[in-house]
């Protein structure tokens, strides 16, 4: 529990006074109403406890606080120091602002946009600049300057970064030295426990053999942070380490819901999750039983006034933009629980975690619990990807909105006893979750039969067109041959396990029986390569939308410059001539829209001669140029995949 805070502590965002919250990741002290910005940025953006009503690991709250005294909110409002920022009308917030847009803009602003924060040089290659960083951090973590480090880890150092020379990772070097809040910043930001050097050795192993004990009962209380937490939720109790004990599986008051079919069906479907599948349901139960006991403490410790309002409320887990649609919706439909629902989906996942560990140990896998459930904060993990990524649908449903306020209430107790026998119990949104979750891999034998399909078509198609070309027919064939229109085709979700993703825009990955045909090309480069052009242009194009959401049109130029570089890199794959229409039509597409990209995006500039008075105007020609950009790029793909599976 947090020690009493010295009066002159104010809120690290609008200087309000006796801060009460902490945002763990950003090493900051916030007040109430800074704190309601925060939950509904969502975990990935800032962890938030509160500082009395909240459980802390003692080194956890020294680390925060030993950031927030050496003024680690300098790091986040880094150019707001500078004073020709008051002359540029820019300030941060105060103490008398609205939580709603005042303070609400300038918290998104500082830790969602990262607006404030010092920007390196730009160079060539942001790997190198990144690799540099993580080598920084790397020799930082033996030292006790926290500052420094979490100023690296907001710059772009890696906190799982191996070191080729040193053959360790940042985690290594502060066990081995006995940093044990190095280690809890590293930790927050997806340091990996489990993580093995070049010799075979964890970071456990090194606190051990330096004697750093309080060390390494620490790290292997963060291997498990994830399922004690989950135990801690249900029955108020964390497992033994010491003794070793890694597991409490709570039993339910009423277990009538086993003898369920249903619930029956439910826990097969969980079990034949793969690891990473089940990493990520088991992550996403996680944030949801932060979001209901943090909503729990906040409801406890406000007055009621006007300060709980709609505008206050987190009725679900706020969406990640890292994430698919498809989870997204699986992890705000989590929230439609009620107690005794969720309280059943976490044991399941508790008893599978456990099953997990001892078959991993039994078959002498390295794929143990420790390394299949990190620690819950490598999800949030800034530089954190997925190349598997899937494809997904749009954002979640409306009726997602509607939610029961009463679900979340109901479970504030930690007593099954009394939360967990009240009536009958229905699994069907129990298994919509879990069926989401699994959509992808069941899909992907679906997918090959539609490639299959789209492969017998194209010969079909190719002999209609021989046969027609011997009978002297007319030029046409018996298909169009124009490009499509870039409709999404309804299979983003299925693309898990086969091939990366291109999130923006629809899925495209895969075409479907509308696709032209597509004449052969033997000069046309391989369906990966493309897929990995398209893939830098996607992301790309994605940092400048959020650019574009946010007004933020100084990133605009910037931005174009590097879907410029992207493009110009994806034209180069293929021959200077292609034989084929279609890929002639879209590579001048793709190259003409970069082009006109750079010359909207300039528009922007202050002074530019043709500037034009509407700035919105010249966000919308930069969205559609965007969006040209992508399409061309998705064509490309669509045809490499036909004439490949041909």
């Amino acid at each position: 529990m947090s020690k009493r805070l010295r009066s002159s502590e104010v809120c690290a965002d609008c200087s309000g006074p006796d801060p009460s919250w902490a945002s763990v990741n950003r090493g900051t002290f916030i007040c109430d109403e800074c704190c309601s910005v925060h939950r509904s940025l969502g975990r990935h953006i800032s962890q938030v406890r509160h500082l009395k009503h909240t459980p802390w690991p003692p080194t956890l709250l020294q680390m925060v606080e030993t950031l927030y005294n050496n003024g680690a909110n300098s790091i986040w409002e880094h150019s707001l120091l500078d004073p020709a920022s008051i002359m540029s009308g820019r300030r941060k917030a105060n103490p008398q602002d609205k939580v709603h847009p005042n303070k609400a803009e300038f918290i998104r602003a500082k830790y969602q946009m990262l607006a404030f924060v010092h920007r390196l040089p730009c160079r060539d290659d942001d790997s190198v600049t990144a690799k540099d960083l993580s080598k920084q951090l790397h020799s930082s973590v033996r030292t006790g300057n926290l500052e420094t480090c979490l100023r690296l880890l907001s710059l772009g150092a890696q906190a799982n970064f191996f070191h080729p020379e040193k053959g360790n990772t940042p985690l290594h070097v502060a066990s081995k030295a006995g940093q044990i809040l190095q280690a809890e910043l590293l930790a927050v930001y997806g340091a990996d426990p489990g993580t093995q050097d070049s010799s075979g050795k964890t970071p456990v192993d090194y606190a051990r053999q330096g004697g750093h004990h309080e060390l390494a009962e620490r790290l292997v209380e963060i291997q498990y942070e994830l399922t004690d937490r989950l135990a801690f939720y249900l029955c108020g109790r964390k497992p033994d380490h010491k003794n070793g004990q890694h597991f409490i599986i709570p039993q339910m008051a009423d277990s009538s819901l086993d003898l369920s079919e249903l619930a029956k069906a439910a826990k097969k479907k969980l079990q034949s999750l793969s690891n990473h599948l089940f990493e990520e349901l088991a992550m996403d139960v996680y944030d949801e039983v932060d979001r209901r006991e943090t909503d729990a403490v906040w409801l406890a410790t406000q007055n009621h006034s006007a300060l709980v309002t709609e505008t206050t409320v987190v009725p679900f887990l706020p969406v990640n933009p890292e994430y698919s649609s498809t989870r997204n919706q699986g992890r705000q439909k989590l929230a439609r629980f009620n107690a005794h629902e969720f309280a059943t989906l976490v044991i399941d996942i508790l008893s599978d975690a456990k099953r997990r560990q001892q078959g991993s140990f039994l078959s002498g896998s390295k794929d143990n619990v420790e390394l299949i459930l990190k620690t819950i904060n490598n999800q949030h993990s800034v530089e954190s990807q997925d190349n598997d990524q899937p494809d997904y649908d749009s954002v979640a449903s409306d009726e997602d909105t509607d939610l029961e306020t009463t679900a979340s209430k109901a479970n504030r107790q930690k007593s099954l006893d009394s939360d967990l026998s009240d009536g009958p119990v229905t699994v069907q949104e129990f298994m919509e979750v879990k069926n989401a979750l699994v959509a992808s891999e069941a899909k992907i034998q679906q997918l090959m039969k539609v490639n299959n399909n789209l492969s017998d078509e194209l010969r079909i198609m190719q002999k209609k067109a021989s046969r027609l070309e011997k009978q002297n027919s007319t030029p046409e064939s018996d298909y169009d041959n124009t490009p499509n229109d870039m409709e999404p085709d309804g299979m983003g979700s299925s693309r898990k396990g086969r091939q990366r993703s291109m999130v923006w825009p629809g899925d495209g990955l895969v075409p479907d029986t509308a696709e032209p045909h597509v004449a052969p090309s033997p000069t046309l480069p391989s369906t990966e390569d493309v897929i990995r052009k398209t893939e830098q242009i996607t992301k790309n194009i994605q940092e400048l939308l959020r650019a574009a959401q946010e007004n933020k049109h100084d990133s605009y130029i910037p931005c174009s410059e590097r879907i410029h570089v992207a493009v110009t890199e994806m034209a180069a794959l293929f021959p200077k001539k292609p034989k084929s229409d279609m890929v002639r039509t879209s590579l001048r597409l793709l190259t003409s829209s970069a082009y006109r990209l750079q010359s909207e995006c300039k528009k922007t500039l202050p002074g530019d001669p043709g500037s034009p008075t509407d700035v919105q105007l010249v966000t919308q020609q930069v969205i559609q140029c965007a969006y040209d950009i992508a399409k061309a790029a998705k064509q490309l793909v669509t045809i490499t995949t036909k004439e490949n599976n041909n």
